[in-house]
């Protein structure tokens, strides 16, 4: 039984990490590409 819950938080805790890790990565990602594109072709960043 003590395995099976040592398991099952190490699997909770690399999907929590992973996530943490895309949003971190993408949000600024994102916010480059729109300013990316108002630059060159002058989209609204709220597009």
């Amino acid at each position: 039984m003590q395995i099976l819950t040592w398991i099952i938080i190490v699997i909770s805790a690399v999907a929590g990490g992973l996530s943490s890790i895309i949003l971190i990565l993408s949000f600024p990602a994102i916010l480059v590409w729109k300013f990316y594109r108002l630059c060159r072709y002058r989209i609204s960043m709220f597009n």
